[in-house]
């Protein structure tokens, strides 16, 4: 029954996405909804893609284990991301009325860094989507008792995700966004009430988090604790903001008062809502404690779909797997948009450079299969790896490729091209090296390699500029030794 309600909501969703996919008449249409959303359906959509399967799954799984410490990353870190955009951001790339972030790169920087960058973010969604492709598994398997294996979940849910999302672009993502928001919002909040009430009070669940040292968020005073809490916090902070999708809500934007606003609203939301699951979590450790603990230990990422359906009546089961499918839903669909736009806007038009707008939206479609089945593949290889390491995992890349040319771009006047370069080239390779040696455990991998673009940024910008000044002046100092 449960499963044939899900099904039938997952329906629901496809034909609300196909509606709004009328709208959709060429390629701004598609990559950007036509700059046409009010500022409502902006915090809705930044807030809906964010808010996926880690948010509910993967961040209490992480808080139940070691505390509000270990998701300083998502969603302290994610949620501060987009608040950033607003402020630093948003105004001034949408006054540039630009299709995709890597167009930005090429306006500033040139033909190389446009692709080197797109190469780059659309490699680091891989990851992101993979992980809510694996939650979708997750779900129609636990909901099927088992029935339906996990990868064949996986498929399920990438085609039902396919159905609107290849037609419709943003324009059905933001309207089934809108929408999935209101059920996850609101099925959430009465599961919190329902189970705080089953744990005996919301008083008894915060105790027993203060009880288990669950609010330690600072680290530890020792060099090691805090570089490696410094380098979780911005991964996502500032890794985040080199990504297509972030960029697509706000130039979306009807105007822009909404394109900066809006994802300062919808990340404060994010972070202040991404508490209910965590509440959820650790009252299932009152509820239904031996279960609960055994759970921790081998799956985390089961507890709450468990406490749901073991402990709580049918009523709240739908709407429990109704707000996660909504939540997974919204963030995939978002996710599988955006590297496919940015494949064919600034990838593909390298080879074909004059198409038409139609044919251009065609591309874009097809691009959006092709994407859904490697991740599909990605995911299924990716079996077993936690939702959570496979989201932080894919910030990393952007965070060292392509952050410091986007913000030293926008906020430094000297940056060049190949300042660019030098930032991408540094950052990537320092990132890898930590990455791979055992001195990766000693510093974090990201921040070496952030640090390291920032250097490569100053160095690659200045140096040839002070070798052309240095050079300069000791041809005049010949000349008036000459004369």
């Amino acid at each position: 029954m449960l499963l044939t309600l899900v099904i039938f909501y997952l329906l629901i969703t496809i034909a609300i996405g196909l509606w709004a996919a009328k709208r959709v008449k060429n390629t701004a249409d598609f990559a950007i909804a036509g700059r046409h959303l009010p500022l409502i359906m902006i915090v809705t959509t930044t807030f809906a893609t964010w808010f996926g399967s880690e948010t509910v799954l993967g961040i209490p799984a992480k808080f139940v284990n070691g505390g509000l410490n270990s998701v300083v990353e998502d969603p302290f870190g994610a949620g501060t991301c987009l608040i950033l955009v607003g402020l630093f951001f948003a105004s001034k790339l949408y006054k540039m009325t630009l299709l995709t972030i890597s167009d930005y790169y090429r306006e500033r920087f040139g033909r190389k860094v446009e692709v080197i960058c797109s190469l780059i973010i659309i490699l680091s969604y891989l990851g992101w989507v993979s992980a809510q492709i694996t939650a979708l598994g997750l779900v129609f398997n636990v909901l099927s008792g088992g029935a339906i294996p996990i990868p064949v979940g996986m498929v399920i849910g990438t085609v039902s995700i396919l159905a609107y999302t290849l037609f419709g672009g943003m324009w059905s993502v933001a309207v089934t966004d809108f929408i999935q928001m209101i059920i996850l919002v609101v099925g959430l909040f009465i599961l919190a009430v329902f189970a705080g009430h089953q744990a005996g009070g919301f008083d008894k669940v915060v105790s027993l988090a203060v009880s288990k040292d669950m609010f330690r968020f600072l680290p530890e005073p020792s060099f090691k604790d805090v570089v490696f809490f410094i380098a979780a916090a911005i991964t996502m902070m500032l890794g985040s903001i080199p990504q297509q999708d972030v960029f697509q809500r706000v130039m979306s934007a009807k105007n822009q008062s909404a394109a900066t606003k809006g994802p300062v609203i919808g990340g404060i939301c994010y972070i202040l809502f991404a508490f209910v699951p965590m509440f959820l979590v650790t009252s299932a450790l009152i509820i239904m404690p031996e279960q609960a603990m055994t759970l921790i230990k081998d799956d985390p990422q089961r507890v709450l779909p468990t406490l749901v359906l073991t402990q709580m009546p049918f009523v709240m089961q739908v709407l429990f797997f109704g707000a996660l499918l909504s939540a997974i839903k919204s963030t995939a669909s978002a996710t599988l948009l955006a590297p496919s736009v940015t494949f064919t806007e600034n990838i593909w038009r390298q080879f074909r450079p004059r198409q038409s707008d139609k044919s251009e939206l065609k591309t874009m479609r097809i691009t959006v299969l092709i994407f859904s089945a490697c991740v599909c593949t990605y995911a299924i290889a990716l079996q077993g790896t936690s939702i959570y390491e496979q989201v932080s995992g894919a910030y990393q890349v952007t965070l060292v490729g392509a952050f410091v040319p986007l913000a030293a771009g926008l906020y430094w006047k000297r940056a060049t091209t190949q300042g660019a370069i030098f930032s991408i080239v540094l950052g990537i390779v320092s990132w890898l090296l930590f990455l791979y040696t055992p001195a990766g455990e000693e510093f974090p991998p990201q921040l070496a390699g952030v640090l390291l673009a920032i250097v490569g940024m100053v160095v690659g910008s200045l140096g040839p500029q002070a070798i052309k000044e240095v050079h300069g002046s000791h041809h005049h100092v010949v000349g008036v030794g000459a004369n």
